[in-house]
């Protein structure tokens, strides 16, 4: 039987578990994952919520509302961040929540508020909490500090969301003090107006609503003909290299590629990308599957320009 309802949907999974096999082996990763993910199962069900299902690495609850799964969160973080036994092997959790309306069915939750919360998931960092603004507007409760990360992308959404980043870490006693108010810092950045990219003759310019844009040596020609890609055709560059996507406040390029990817922000050093991501800031330059030196006639320069610059 299908019943659509509010909730709170929370995914918690264990950052770096990739490198944590590498390092420990799949016995002892098992184990310790595992170790993780009973002990944010006791979290949740003590903050009134249920457990769906555990998907390798990674938990899905479900919370009636949304302060429920925000301080089962917090407390997600916190135990992660004191336990001598997850400190030691320095085990640590990305968090992304959402409130919404879902869909139960066979013991599982189904539509939009599972893809959002999802989506919010994949933007934190290791030891962060990610959710909507709207999950905190009418929040009424323990005062809880957030920070706004600008606005992102969800598949599904015609316009990008606003996003929040909730500070867990400012309680330092582990207890919450009851208050009827919701405190919002000032943003950590500037919200950007847009981004220029420019190769050889080709000028293009993202904003913040604009889709991901991928760079890289062979792509659809609708991407190229609807602004949502750049062909640099080399050998050395991998089919699909790398990508650019607002996020958190920020144009985030992203690595894809067998190679790696080479970015100079300003008047630094070039740093090399592999499989890792990074904010690009004030203006810069790109290169795709080798240093600057060896591929000057190749470069992808940018531009970042915030709201006040237009």
């Amino acid at each position: 039987m299908s019943e659509t309802q509010p909730c709170t949907i929370l995914f918690a999974d264990v950052s770096g578990s990739t490198r944590l096999f590498e390092q420990k082996g799949d016995v002892e990763a098992r184990r310790l994952i595992a170790m993780v993910l009973n002990a944010l199962t006791v979290i949740c069900n003590s903050h009134g919520g249920k457990v769906i299902k555990t998907i390798g690495d990674e938990i899905m609850c479900t919370y009636k509302g949304a302060l429920q799964g925000v301080l089962a969160a917090c407390d997600m973080q916190r135990k992660m961040a004191r336990d001598i036994d997850f400190v030691r092997d320095n085990l640590a959790v990305r968090i992304g929540l959402h409130h919404g309306e879902g869909l139960f069915e066979d013991n599982d939750v189904f539509g939009d508020v599972v893809n959002v919360a999802a989506r919010m998931t994949s933007l934190a960092k290791r030891e962060q909490i990610v959710t909507t603004a709207s999950t905190m507007k009418d929040l009424q409760g323990p005062a809880i500090t957030i920070r706004s990360l600008g606005r992102a992308r969800v598949s599904g959404k015609l316009l990008p969301i606003e996003i929040v980043d909730v500070v867990w870490q400012e309680d330092t006693s582990g207890m919450t003090t009851v208050q009827r108010a919701v405190r919002t810092s000032e943003p950590e950045v500037q919200s950007l107006g847009k981004l220029i990219l420019r190769y050889r003759e080709v000028v293009i310019e993202l904003t913040p609503e604009s889709d991901p844009f991928t760079l890289g040596r062979e792509l659809p020609p609708d991407a190229i003909k609807d602004g949502k890609g750049l062909m640099v055709v080399a050998d050395w560059v991998s089919r699909t290299h790398a990508s650019i996507e607002y996020k958190r406040g920020h144009f985030v390029l992203s690595d894809r590629s067998t190679n790696g990817t080479w970015v100079r922000l300003g008047e630094d050093d070039e740093l090399r990308l592999s499989r890792d991501e990074v904010h690009l800031r004030k203006s810069g330059t790109i290169s795709l599957g080798k240093g600057m030196a060896l591929n000057a006639d190749m470069l992808v320069s940018f531009d970042c320009q915030t709201s006040s610059d237009n």
